[in-house]
């Protein structure tokens, strides 16, 4: 066990240094083998999908609990030799106290790092009070902190995934999630440079994480903005899925295999030996 928590801290601490200069991509793997591909290609760190893991179990995202993400969580942090960071959604609770317990949970796992979100659960009233959404970043914090893992926690503000585009709103969330202890700061399906820019100049020095969720920008202009980190969600489980349907629908539609082509070798790509 105590070897575990060893190499659990050393990964922790690896992904913190990976925030400290430049900008790194951390793609999603949705499963075991698509984790450990993307090992395999040099990328230095890895995060988990909500939306990709629900998918991969027949349900949409935000519908998974957290009886079946804590185990999915272990399996992909044991599967590969690399930070992985958590997509912890809303901790899976809406009190401080239910947050606090969920996160001394998932650290437990073997993940280097977790994001909570402020979604309140209401598509009509979507963000969190931020009295309390500080609050529970707070009690997330205290709740790493006394794990002594040193995972890295990344505070998520959702408006712009939930149709309320205010980035004066979603600044001022970050810079109090910020001060009640995250270490990075993340508003995903932002897609202006100008907003991102402003993002990052408002919260520094401390990292951004940015979303890519269709082809707006590159790394090396998200790395001249500035932005830490660069993840991509569940869109390669979105890749995955259209290559998937469309050849089933060629089999089912025309009766014919044209998609059977120039396909990968799993086997040697995911067991080499």
């Amino acid at each position: 066990m105590r070897c575990a928590l060893s190499n659990s801290e050393s990964l922790a601490s690896q992904f913190r240094q990976l925030h400290e200069t430049g900008c790194f991509v951390m793609p999603n793997p949705w499963d075991v083998g698509s984790a450990r591909a993307l090992a395999g290609m040099g990328f230095k760190a890895l995060a988990t999908t909500s939306a990709g893991f629900a998918w991969s179990v027949g349900h949409s995202d935000n519908s998974v609990g957290l009886d079946q993400t804590l185990p999915h969580l272990r399996s992909l942090a044991t599967s590969v030799d690399l930070p992985l960071n958590a997509d912890f959604q809303n901790g899976y609770a809406e009190t401080p106290d239910g947050v606090a317990t969920n996160i001394a949970l998932a650290v437990q796992t073997g993940v280097a790092g977790l994001s909570i979100e402020d979604f309140s659960g209401d598509p009509a009233r979507p963000l969190l009070p931020l009295p309390l959404a500080v609050e529970r970043l707070r009690a997330a914090r205290t709740a790493i902190d006394a794990s002594g893992t040193g995972v890295v926690l990344t505070a998520r503000s959702e408006g712009f995934v939930w149709d309320r585009p205010d980035i004066d709103d979603t600044i001022r969330r970050l810079q109090a999630y910020a001060e009640a202890g995250a270490d990075c700061l993340y508003a995903p399906w932002i897609t202006s440079m100008d907003q991102v820019k402003a993002i990052v100049d408002a919260v520094a020095p401390k990292p951004v994480n940015l979303l890519i969720h269709r082809p707006f920008t590159t790394v090396a202009e998200a790395a001249g903005l500035g932005v830490r980190r660069i993840s991509v969600g569940g869109m390669l489980a979105k890749t995955a899925w259209r290559g998937f349907l469309d050849a089933a629908r060629e089999i089912a539609e025309h009766g014919t295999f044209s998609a059977f082509q120039d396909l990968p070798d799993l086997n040697a790509l995911l067991d080499p030996s």
